[in-house]
């Protein structure tokens, strides 16, 4: 299958490697860029553990001038990947929920007791009220934002190429995409195109949303809220 790719950059390459072993022609065309923002503001401290819910936040902490404070502290990943990305980043005691924000929420409520102060390292743009869920269970969470998506105004022209010379699929990793995807492609006058013509694999249901909403035809959504359930539907 020929397979459109608009996560940014660096995820995309780690993902089309995985479609190349499968057998698939990957195309990679981002939407978004990643933007870290290396003076965020943590807080205070002192914190009883650190959350995470992509990989994302740990170039952002790992490049902070307060990251030696922080390496001593447990963490709690959203799956194995932000794990092993904290791992490599020097932290040693991290758990991975190995699921969804809501499956973190529970493993922070197994281990750690109420009012324990958690410091949630966050995009701009969240799936989840992760630190809502948390607070109702009486923790303390500060919301600290150390990136965000800068997204693109129209398709990059290997994405329109590919659109033009037919792809079997797209597939979409964050709501976020999604809705950048169908403004991108409506900009270049290419929406009916970019809908109706690929299959959209996409991680979960809210991500589905924009793409059904702007009228695709051929949505598929993962059994489960991951790369690698989501990959499973290329097959």
């Amino acid at each position: 299958m020929r397979i459109l790719l608009t996560r940014p950059a660096a995820d995309a390459e780690r993902t089309a490697a995985t479609l190349r072993e499968r057998g698939h022609e990957p195309i990679i065309a981002p939407l978004l860029e990643i933007e870290i923002l290396p003076d965020a503001d943590l807080g205070a401290g002192p914190w009883t553990a650190i959350l995470v819910t992509s990989a994302n936040a740990v170039r952002a902490v790992a490049g902070h001038r307060r990251r030696d404070e922080l390496r001593g502290i447990a963490a709690f990943t959203v799956g194995e990947r932000s794990a092993r990305a904290m791992r490599d980043a020097g932290f040693a005691d991290v758990k991975s929920a190995d699921g969804s924000v809501t499956d973190l929420a529970n493993l922070v409520a197994a281990h750690l007791k109420p009012q324990a102060r958690l410091l949630y390292l966050a995009g701009e743009e969240r799936s989840g009220d992760l630190a809502g869920t948390l607070r109702a269970q009486d923790f303390a969470v500060h919301t600290a934002l150390v990136y965000r998506a800068v997204t693109a105004a129209v398709l990059p022209r290997q994405a329109a190429a590919a659109l033009a010379g037919g792809i079997d699929g797209v597939l979409h990793f964050s709501r976020r995409s999604a809705e950048a995807y169908v403004n991108a492609a409506r900009n270049l006058g290419l929406l009916n195109a970019s809908l109706n013509g690929p299959a959209h694999f996409c991680l979960s249901a809210r991500v589905a949303e924009p793409l059904i909403a702007a009228g695709a035809t051929q949505v598929r959504i993962a059994a489960r809220p991951d790369e690698a359930a989501l990959l499973q539907l290329c097959g």
